[in-house]
This record gives C-alpha cells, sequence and structure tokens, in this order.
C-alpha cells in the first residue's frame, strides 16, 4: 500500500506510513473511525471531554457575572478586557472538546493552543486596571509610578507578549518541518517569558508600594498623606479583600505562565505538553479561579461611584472637570452622577 499514491481518498490512506509529507497530506482526511495514529496528531492524547466541558461551564458563569457587573457599574474597559480573556478560555476549551472528537485538524489544535495561551494577558491588564485605583486611594505618594502608568507600562508589555505568543502558535502550528515548528515555540515561549517577567517586575513594584504604605502607618505618617476623598472606601473590609482578590489573581496567573513555559520548553512532542492531567490542574483550575477572585470582588462593587475618579487620579472632593470644561463637584450626587457616562472606564 505504501506504493500507492495518496489522492486525498480514504481507498489511498496508509496508516503506516512514516513520510513527513505524506503524513501531513493524510491528516487532512483524517479521522478517528479511519483508524489514523494518534502520533499524527500535534497533541498525541485525546482531552478528556467531560472535564473540558466542565471548565468551559464555569467560564461561561464567570462571563454571565462579569457582564452583570460591568453593565450594572458602567466599568466598561474592564468589563471588555476581562471579558474579551474569559471569551477566549471559552473558545480554548470548546477547540479541546472538538480535538476529542477528531484531533487531526489543523483548525482544532489552533482553536486550543491560541486562545488558551493569549487569554490570561487580556485577565492580567484588568489587574492592571484595578491597581492604580487602589494606589490612588490608598496614596499615590508611596508609589514609584504615578497611577497611570500601571496601566500603560504593563498593559503595554502585555500587548508585546500577546503578539509574540500569536505569532509564535501560528508559526509552529502551519510549520512544514520540525525545524519550523521549534522555531515558533520558540517564538511563544519568547511572548510566554515576556510576560512573567513583566509580571514579576509588577509584583516588585506592587511590594515595594505595600512595603512604603506599612512605613507610613509605622511612623504615624500614612493618613496625612492618604486623600480624603476615599477614607470610607479605605474603612471598608471589603476593600482589603480587594486587594487580596488581586494579589490572589496575579499568583495564579503567574504560576500558569511559569507552566505554559514549561509545558512549551521541550515543543509539542515533549512528554509535558502531551501530559493531559498536568494541563488539567495547571491551566483551567488557576484560571478559573483567578477570573473568579475577579468577579467575586469585582472592582465596580467594590468602587461604586469612586471607579470613576480614582481612574482619573482624583484625589479631593472639590472635583474634577466635566465634560463642558466646568469642575464637578464631587459632594453633590446630581452634578456628579450627570457627569457619570462621560468619566467612566
Amino acid at each position: 500500500m505504501t506504493d500507492i499514491p495518496f489522492d486525498g481518498t480514504p481507498a489511498t490512506l496508509d496508516i503506516c506510513s512514516r513520510d513527513p509529507a505524506r503524513v501531513k497530506a493524510q491528516r487532512k482526511i483524517c479521522t478517528l473511525d479511519l483508524h489514523c495514529p494518534i502520533t499524527w496528531a500535534t497533541m498525541h492524547y485525546l482531552p478528556n471531554f467531560a472535564g473540558n466541558a466542565v471548565y468551559l461551564g464555569c467560564f461561561a458563569i464567570l462571563l454571565l457575572g462579569q457582564l452583570w457587573f460591568g453593565f450594572r457599574h458602567k466599568t466598561w474597559k474592564y468589563m471588555v478586557c476581562v471579558s474579551i480573556g474569559i471569551i477566549g478560555e471559552m473558545v480554548g476549551y470548546f477547540g479541546r472538546l472538538l480535538y476529542n472528537k477528531n484531533p487531526f485538524p489543523l483548525r482544532n489544535f489552533l482553536m486550543n493552543l491560541v486562545p488558551l495561551t493569549l487569554a490570561p494577558a487580556l485577565l492580567t491588564a484588568g489587574i492592571y486596571l484595578c491597581l492604580g485605583r487602589v494606589i490612588t486611594a490608598v496614596g499615590s505618594e508611596h508609589s514609584r509610578l504615578k497611577p497611570k502608568l500601571y496601566t500603560i507600562i504593563f498593559i503595554g508589555c502585555d500587548l508585546l507578549s500577546l503578539i509574540l505568543q500569536a505569532i509564535g502558535g501560528y508559526l509552529a502550528s502551519t510549520a512544514d518541518t520540525k525545524e519550523d515548528s521549534d522555531v515558533g515555540v520558540k517564538v511563544m515561549i519568547a511572548g510566554l517569558v515576556s510576560q512573567v517577567v513583566s509580571m514579576i517586575l509588577f509584583l516588585g513594584i506592587w511590594g515595594d508600594f505595600i512595603f512604603s504604605v506599612r512605613k507610613a502607618k509605622i511612623s504615624g505618617n500614612l493618613l496625612r498623606t492618604q486623600p480624603p476623598l476615599y477614607a470610607n472606601l479605605r474603612s471598608r473590609p471589603s476593600f482589603s479583600w480587594f486587594q487580596w482578590s488581586l494579589f490572589v489573581a496575579t499568583a495564579l496567573i503567574f504560576i500558569r505562565c511559569v507552566y505554559r513555559v514549561a509545558e512549551l520548553w521541550g515543543g509539542f512532542d515533549s512528554y509535558l505538553a502531551n501530559h493531559e492531567l498536568t494541563f488539567m490542574i495547571f491551566e483551567g483550575p488557576l484560571i478559573i479561579s483567578a477570573a473568579a477572585a475577579m468577579t467575586i470582588f469585582h472592582p465596580g462593587r467594590i468602587f461604586g461611584d469612586l471607579w470613576v475618579p480614582a481612574g482619573l487620579g482624583v484625589r479631593s472632593s472639590k472635583g474634577f472637570d466635566g465634560e463642558d470644561g466646568s469642575t464637578v463637584n464631587l459632594t453633590e450626587p446630581a452634578q456628579w452622577k450627570s457627569q457619570t457616562a462621560y468619566h467612566r472606564v
């Protein structure tokens, strides 16, 4: 049978062939019913259908929560970042369900690989949007960066990571040779490593801010440097829990990124890349838990109307510039709420 040219029909399919060009051509018509070997697939196992369906359902519930709180509190940028990240996770797990049914089409693998690789970077973008506001509320004098710079710098780093991972995933999955595939994997790893490095830097600057705040508190100078506008917010236990939720979400996403670097380090043929149990522990549950923390302690619930002025860096109840150039006084609810739609971010 090996001497029969492959003409794109099952009759000329040679499941014993080891010729890379022929195997690649035959994969286009392969199905499990035709008994093509699983080693022809990019991942050499069939994802567990029930487990991945559960993960997909969890993300669907979290998406509903994000949309509910996002529309209710009008936290548009946060809602868009986190919701797209969750949708990416849903697409990725749907791709794994398709892969379970037929592991041979490249589109099924790409639908699993690309969204699950990129989506967590969008969740971290939501975290960056939140931390700048936390720093404004607690006291920006204790931060080495201005609150708005957290969003600009670290979301910029996320974009770089996203671009590298997307390019690497495409190159690795469409390569004709192992050498070309390895190039794509290395680009993906570079994107993941850049994400890990930026998160380490982010955690370091955040830790430095916390240390500075504690030092000011011990010396008795903290209250003097804190904006009175957010005094009631800072006094609520939910504000402390919110900050812890950000840290937990960041730590979980960081662990997941480290795992992904290790997974891809040996390429798609490596043991770790083909060990589903490890994937089901270090991918789905970590990102589900991170997204859950970001949904349960949604910033719109915690900040309320203060989400807008905190995003603008407003520190005084005297107000800020409104849409018409006039000063909006935060002590006058009617005037403040009339400008809400303009300033929501």
